[in-house]
């Protein structure tokens, strides 16, 4: 049983608290910019966006493309040299459907750059949305994240910080207490850094099945500049401390109910390679308290922690594998979900159930209101502009909420979480995104006819 004086050496306490701090910093930690606060790592990354400029498209094409190809003939021609394992193993021949995910992602993309597709993918509200605004963002996000997420990962951090929460977590959220840096980083931060971290945590062994579902599809929450852009949507800017403040009220009240609900209740409590992996690098400690014990399990890892030369190895093979494994699902399956919404009536139908219950919360104008709410499972920015121009300023204000606290929206987060290991389908997202309308729905309305 591992004891706390025989890691508490100077190297340990140094591998523990600079690569961390350094992690917390870039990824947890806000700093004001232009348009409000951000995160350093989005700064960075927004930075590599600019520098790269109007080449990002032919950036773009050329990764999506090669993934294509290159999964295709994988599949095809089964060469031995990727076939039998490894990274480009794993990256390259994955089920069928994905193959043809990833194709149809590189001709939705060829469509959109060269102009000569069919109006209805090439339209600036559909493919040419994501390849033009949702794609670059992500591209230039996910260089950084793969590259620096290995701070917050590797050397003890969220060891010591799962010690130290899970008397927390486990009762309120019944999750780990380790989940809680990935819940910070994704609130604060950005819903798609929460989800890669997730994403590596449970291919790593430190999460169940379940744990990776509810923590992806409950705690990836969009970054606080994001919900000021949807303020500025429903000209409701004066609005944003109570528009965050509701923001996180229904989205508490979601994470304490969704996991004891189908389908993330239903998840298997099993580890991806079948054993624990906290438990089995070290987990119980014999200090009495928690602090002690929760120290101890942090040295510990810091004493495991891999070189220089093994984690950047490790940081670039995640940013290959999102690269080339997560964009090109990301183009097929946000331009179809975008198509859907703009060119047939399915979400209108969807969404008119919906007006009986906005007419019992009392929100005005319920049937204009009840064509955006289904919308949100398209695109989390589309709801706002439907009801932009609807005269009450509470019912816009309940639709940005919503639209917000929905958090599932295939053009971004339901394509990543697809694209990733965590167990979940398309069906388990839609059903989602209904029960996270259903329970804050009535949140937000409550919100909102205390605020007007």
């Amino acid at each position: 049983m591992p004891a706390s004086e025989n890691y508490s050496t100077l190297r340990n306490w140094l591998t523990l608290l600079v690569p961390s701090l350094l992690g917390v910093f870039l990824f947890m930690t806000p700093i004001p910019a232009e348009k409000g606060l951000t995160i350093p790592v989005a700064v960075m990354a927004n930075a590599l966006k600019t520098t790269v400029g109007s080449w990002m498209p032919y950036l773009l094409a050329f990764i999506v493309t090669v993934s294509a190809l290159v999964t295709l003939g994988v599949k095809v021609f089964k060469p031995q040299a990727i076939v039998a394992g490894g990274f480009a193993g794993k990256l390259f021949s994955p089920g069928w459907g994905w193959v043809l995910v990833r194709l149809l992602g590189a001709v939705f993309l060829l469509l959109v750059l060269t102009g000569t597709g069919p109006e209805f993918v090439t339209s600036k509200a559909t493919g040419a949305l994501v390849l033009n605004d949702l794609l670059p963002v992500l591209l230039s996000v996910f260089v950084f994240a793969g590259l620096l997420l290995p701070l917050l990962l590797n050397f003890g951090l969220l060891e010591m910080i799962g010690t130290l929460m899970t008397k927390v977590m486990r009762p309120i959220f019944r999750l780990p207490g380790r989940s809680a840096v990935d819940c910070i980083a994704s609130w604060i931060g950005d819903g798609s850094v929460g989800i890669l971290l997730t994403s590596k945590q449970y291919e790593a062994g430190f999460y169940t099945a379940r744990e990776a579902a509810v923590i992806g599809t409950t705690f990836s929450a969009v970054s606080i500049t994001f919900c000021i852009v949807v303020l500025g949507q429903v000209r409701l800017e004066h609005l944003f401390l109570p528009f965050y403040a509701t923001i996180c009220t229904a989205g508490l009240v979601a994470a304490i109910v969704l996991p004891y609900l189908p389908p993330l209740r239903n998840k298997p409590d099993t580890y991806i390679d079948g054993y624990d992996h906290m438990r089995a690098e070290g987990g119980q400690f014999p200090q009495k308290s928690v602090f002690g014990r929760a120290l101890a399990h942090g040295l510990h890892r810091a004493s495991q922690a891999s070189g220089v030369k093994a984690t950047l190895r490790e940081g670039v093979e995640a940013v290959v594998d999102m690269l080339f494994g997560v964009l090109p699902v990301i183009m097929a399956v946000g331009t179809t979900a975008l198509i859907v919404a703009e060119y047939t009536s399915v979400f209108s139908l969807l969404g008119a159930p919906f007006v009986p219950l906005l007419e019992l919360l009392q929100i005005p104008y319920a049937e204009q209101a009840s064509k955006s709410v289904m919308v949100g499972f398209a695109d989390m920015f589309v709801p706002s502009i439907l009801v932009s121009e609807v005269p009450s300023d509470m019912t816009r204000f309940v639709i940005a909420a919503l639209s917000v606290t929905q958090l599932i929206y295939m053009s971004e987060v339901g394509a990543l979480l697809l694209g990733s290991k965590i167990p979940v389908t398309l069906w388990d997202l839609f059903l989602l995104f209904i029960l996270r309308t259903l329970i804050t729905l009535p949140v937000i309305a409550g919100m909102a006819h205390w605020l007007f």
